[in-house]
């Protein structure tokens, strides 16, 4: 039986990742950082918090993760854990790098001590590009990332390539654009949207706040997202792939589709409120994703519309219940 360690496994790709890989027929083991209050909503939403075994550590704590892996005795490692949110990268630029970057670096550390066979996945990320190079970005295109969010994810980036080059281990990046999903956090903006859709919809709210909503984003679903993670682990060769959609969308037009599912003209809604523009803006990101349909032979399923209104519809379900 493949056996599988994903950190991170609370968030919104662990717990589709999870849920994929346990499908699959995986023994599923997931790094958690001990909180005082319960991190498994996502995983009982999935219906798997019972099928999954959960290890406290931390990525920031070398000795954990060696434990974690004698432990789990995994064959495939998922680095998905980071302090993922962009915004907050700029007022926690320390505890962005030491998690998000170094992070990186004490897992593959702890892999090759222990077990240098183990297939290693980091979930590199889009933000990387920043300010754009080219008007679709590849595996080849520039990096100029615009948060130091995006600077530690270029760090986790090039330590994983150095060390498959270093120490021939099988070490993959996933450079996911971005990807959303019903159990996205509130604070990203898709899920903001989508909530706050809800609310206006059932009377708990009256306007959305937003920044730039002209800022344009290639999105798709997490849940067809996690396939291309898996299936890099299973390829003959590592090697990085571009995964996103292809398409681009403002986030005016995100809103346009959210509202316009319940009835309502977003216009009449959405307020700008300028505290929510970033110290350094990122206007543009398009993914390529070629390479992943030529090797993986993976594409993306779910359309905008239909990744918005399933939000859309699983909000409205969660505020009913809270009403």
């Amino acid at each position: 039986m493949s056996r599988a360690l994903i950190t991170g496994i609370t968030g919104q790709d662990g717990a589709y990742l999870a849920k994929l890989l346990l499908d699959k027929g995986y023994k599923v083991y997931g790094l958690i950082a001990r909180r005082s209050t319960s991190t498994t909503w996502r995983l009982e939403y999935l219906n798997i918090v019972n099928d999954v075994e959960l290890i406290d550590g931390d990525l920031t704590d070398i000795s954990s993760l060696i434990n974690a892996i004698r432990i789990s005795k995994p064959t495939e490692v998922y680095n998905l854990a980071a302090q993922s949110f962009v915004g907050t990268s700029w007022e926690q630029p320390i505890t962005t790098t030491q998690v998000t970057g170094l992070g990186v670096l004490n897992m593959l550390e702890a892999i090759r001590n222990i077990d240098p066979t183990i297939k290693f996945y980091q979930a590199s990320t889009s933000e990387m590009f920043g300010l754009i190079q080219e008007e679709k970005q590849t595996e080849n295109t520039k990096f100029y990332p615009r948060s130091p969010y995006g600077v530690a994810k270029l760090f986790g980036h090039w330590i994983t390539i150095n060390y498959r080059e270093s120490y021939n281990m099988f070490t993959c990046s996933g450079i996911l654009f971005n990807h959303e999903s019903p159990i996205r956090g509130i604070e990203f903006v898709t899920r903001k949207v989508t909530d706050a859709v809800a609310r206006i919809k059932l009377g708990k709210q009256d306007q959305l706040k937003l920044g730039n909503i002209d800022a344009k984003r290639d999105w798709g679903f997490a849940g067809d997202y996690v396939e291309a993670m898996w299936l890099m682990l299973q390829q003959e060769e590592a090697d990085d792939y571009v995964i996103a959609t292809g398409k681009t969308t403002t986030v005016r037009d995100m809103c346009r589709i959210a509202f316009n599912y319940v009835g309502l003209n977003y216009e009449d809604y959405v307020v700008i409120d300028p505290k929510y523009y970033r110290p350094a803006e990122v206007d543009i990101l398009l993914g390529d994703p070629s390479k992943a349909r030529g090797k993986l032979n993976w594409e993306p399923r779910t359309s905008l519309e239909e990744l918005i209104e399933m939000m859309v519809e699983a909000d409205l379900v969660r505020n009913r219940k809270h009403a």
